[in-house]
């Protein structure tokens, strides 16, 4: 395996923050960093490791036979110990005072639920994604209500160079940084089996890995449509129950996300069709998809970024009319629009489709970004909106 080199996480400095506090959660997909970044913490505060999937680490949790002496407890994967909730909940009661205590896990430790009593009140949590264009290329934080609307910072020399690095390797460490792009097709032809058989097996219990795994391989040419679990459960030879169940599984563990609609009957919206998107995006094949799918997790960060650091409400969602206008995404923040992007491959006119939303949508912004394209100027508002035509890369690097 190559040597992936370090890179500080915007998160550290926050999670170090709150575990003076509380107890610290961060979850996130597989091989993402997140053990590489606890341990790195480990070095700042002086700690013990504890990983549940070590057969030595797990006689010591449930032994409670915990380092005395360490002023920070990481604990990993503890998810899969099924009375995790409430094993936590007396540990940290007892010993608050003396020791800061680190989650981690590959599942969303936030509705991970199995029973107990809440942890509600005792811990700060955040999401840890694959690497971002922005921390990629270890650029300063931007503000998100400032900066992201109206994109101040040039893009640097290296940008353009490192997003298409992005959108050939995907978007997590090995693949990302290997020397090859053989070996990062190496990394990816097995992550499907080692998410279905080591950590939804461990978890879930589900009997039938075969299928599930041949799920998640068919999940990347969904990519770019409206998701029709019909379709699946055809193919699959399975019930429509299901694939939904499965679906909602793989989603837990961060192998995709849907996103909703967003619209009312006054602009003739869709309701209920959902579009699903990879967390690794480089098993999309589609050149147009997989570019759809960059997008989505970078704007799916700075969602999670202004709930998990600015406790505020925000939502991705995309728009699709009952007569087949769509715009590949709309952010909300405290359940208003605030920007609307349509994503497109090379330098193209403003979008029909985009023009025909904001028209019969009050927002205050909205941004035509492209992959290959180089043109940056600004259209004429349209019902209020700020709209901007302009290079991804532009429009990623301000992303917090």
């Amino acid at each position: 395996m190559d040597n992936i080199p370090f890179h500080h996480r915007r998160l550290e400095p926050l999670i170090l923050q709150d575990l003076e506090e509380k107890m610290v959660f961060v979850a996130g997909p597989r091989q993402c960093g997140k053990t590489t970044l606890s341990k790195h913490i480990l070095e700042v505060k002086s700690g013990a490791y504890y990983n549940w999937d070590n057969d030595s680490d797990r006689k010591k949790i449930l032994n409670s036979q915990l380092n005395e002496s360490a002023k920070l407890w990481v604990f990993d994967e503890l998810h899969k110990y099924r009375r995790w909730r409430n094993w936590l909940k007396g540990i940290f009661d007892v010993h608050r005072d003396e020791h800061a205590i680190l989650v981690t896990g590959s599942a969303k430790l936030d509705v991970y639920r199995r029973g107990g009593d809440s942890l509600q009140g005792r811990y700060y949590f955040y999401r840890l994604h694959p690497f971002t264009l922005a921390e990629y290329l270890m650029l300063p934080i931007r503000d998100p209500y400032t900066d992201v609307p109206s994109l101040p910072q040039a893009v640097p020399e290296q940008a353009q160079d490192a997003l298409e690095r992005f959108f050939i390797r995907g978007n997590f460490p090995e693949p990302l940084f290997a020397l090859s792009e053989r070996k990062a097709a190496r990394w990816r032809l097995t992550y499907s089996s080692r998410l279905v058989r080591e950590d939804i097996q461990s978890v879930e219990g589900i009997n039938d890995l075969d299928k599930l795994e041949l799920l998640f391989e068919r999940l990347p040419a969904c990519v770019g449509s409206v998701l029709s679990i019909n379709s699946l459960r055809e193919d699959l030879e399975v019930s429509f129950i299901t694939v939904k169940k499965w679906i909602q599984v793989l989603e837990k563990f961060y192998g995709c996300f849907r996103v909703p609609p967003y619209g009312n009957a006054r602009i003739k919206a869709v309701k209920k069709e959902q579009k699903l998107y990879m967390w690794d995006y480089g098993y999309v094949e589609n050149e147009s998809a997989r570019f759809e799918n960059l997008i989505a997790v970078h704007l799916l960060r700075l969602v999670h970024w202004l709930e998990d650091v600015e406790g505020e409400k925000a939502e991705l969602r995309y728009f699709r009319s009952v007569r087949g206008h769509e715009v590949d995404f709309v952010l909300l923040r405290k359940g208003k629009p605030w920007m609307a992007i349509e994503v497109k491959l090379d330098d193209r006119p403003l979008d029909p489709n985009l023009r025909y939303f904001l028209e019969r949508e009050s927002i205050p912004y909205a941004f035509q970004i492209s992959l290959k394209g180089k043109l940056d100027y600004r259209v004429p508002d349209i019902n209020g909106a700020k709209i901007r035509i302009m290079p991804a890369a532009l429009f990623l690097v301000n992303l917090p």
